[in-house]
């Protein structure tokens, strides 16, 4: 249970990640990962990446600069342009759907104008699960110049959408429905320099 705790990625770059583990029955038509992020980054790093053997960025989540946000599904992404972070948690949900290909992207509570990603795409189910890294092969492949430095947390992955009731009640840290990845009762293993300690503020 992480409850009110962080993985600080000390290095810039870092070599260092997080594997996350996922029981997952089957592959996913809709799902939503959610995370909070701290750091003073202004080069490009990744943030959540599961990779397939068939196709390394299966879902990741993905910073090119302060003020954007790339979401992939299936080798394809949409660009959410973001206002650049002052400094504080950011926190940010995306979720997709197969059957409407729509792909929602929600920062600090608040929802950004939907786009259209892979309809009628599947998402792999035999996956690594990183934090820290993006995978350019299937566990592996990193380029240190798109690593992640500083704090993360309330990492949480489910194969459902979640309604705007719940996209808010994760950005504030309510109850949550059960999920595939859960940061209260999160299965992981730290690769390299990452430290688990308290968060020092909401």
């Amino acid at each position: 249970d992480l409850y009110r705790k962080v993985f600080v990625f000390r290095n810039d770059p870092s070599d260092a990640y997080v594997v996350l583990s996922a029981k997952l029955e089957q592959p996913l038509q809709n799902f939503t990962v959610c995370l909070r992020s701290y750091t003073d980054l202004t080069r490009p790093h990744s943030l959540f990446s599961y990779a397939t053997k068939a196709q390394d960025n299966e879902i990741l989540l993905f910073k090119p600069k302060p003020s954007e946000y790339r979401f992939y599904v299936g080798g394809k992404f949409v660009t959410f342009r973001v206002a650049e972070g002052r400094g504080d948690w950011e926190h940010v949900c995306a979720s997709w759907e197969s059957a409407t290909g729509i792909a929602e992207f929600w920062v600090n509570g608040k929802p950004w104008p939907r786009k259209g990603l892979q309809r009628g795409y599947t998402v792999g189910a035999e996956a690594a699960i990183l934090l820290g890294q993006e995978q350019d092969a299937f566990g592996g492949g990193f380029d240190v110049y798109n690593s992640f430095s500083g704090e993360l947390a309330d990492v949480y992955l489910w194969d459902m959408g979640l309604s705007p009731d719940k996209m808010r009640a994760a950005y504030q840290s309510l109850r949550l429905p059960p999920a595939i990845l859960a940061w209260k009762s999160l299965s992981y293993e730290v690769k390299g320099d990452v430290v688990v300690k308290p968060r020092l503020r909401e």
